[in-house]
């Protein structure tokens, strides 16, 4: 299940690069021709959305774990792959054929997949996550995906995570504007 997680994972976070392409070649949803083109332009954004929030279900299938050692530092990491993410859409506009596109794509896919970077996805940021690179006391950098803000270091904990990989989780929970949880 977590290989497929993490193909699954790696689809969501490229797959606006299709959407760009699909848009830019002026292409249409089959069961959508006899309607104005942007009626599947819409169409075709809102399909990394709905499976974006499909993986977001599945979190759930992915073993429990918890950070309750001391943190040192908490940094935010959404502005970190901005600029590579919004690499993909300048790719995909300069793409002239489909077969092109298939092996740029499928390129991208392997890239991404194997840097690790497959778990951040812009349409989480939509969502309402928001991305954290935490240091444990033990030197361990991790990847947080979490609702929270969280400004501090001081006292954070994260009890209720949901693991990725060894170095990724993804929190469990509602949305907080609290700085840092303590324990009790």
């Amino acid at each position: 299940m977590a290989t497929f997680f993490k193909l699954f994972l790696t689809f969501n976070a490229t797959s606006t690069m299709i959407v760009v392409y699909l848009i830019k070649e002026r292409y249409y949803l089959l069961c959508l021709e006899k309607l104005p083109i942007w009626v599947s332009y819409i169409a075709f954004l809102l399909i990394p959305v709905v499976l974006t929030g499909i993986s977001l279900l599945m979190e759930k299938l992915l073993s429990k774990d918890n950070i309750e050692c001391k943190i040192l530092s908490v940094e935010e990491a959404n502005n970190t792959f901005l600029p590579s993410y919004l690499g993909y859409f300048f790719v995909a506009l300069g793409v002239e054929s489909v077969e092109s596109m298939i092996f740029v794509y499928l390129i991208v896919f392997v890239f991404t997949l194997f840097s690790q970077t497959l778990y951040y996805n812009p349409i989480f940021l939509l969502l309402g996550y928001k991305f954290y690179y935490i240091t444990t006391e033990n030197n361990v950098k991790l990847f947080i995906i979490s609702k929270r803000e969280i400004k501090s270091a001081k006292e954070t904990v994260f009890p209720k995570l949901r693991r990725i990989n060894n170095t990724t989780f993804i929190e469990e929970g509602e949305k907080t504007n609290e700085s840092h949880d303590s324990k009790n």
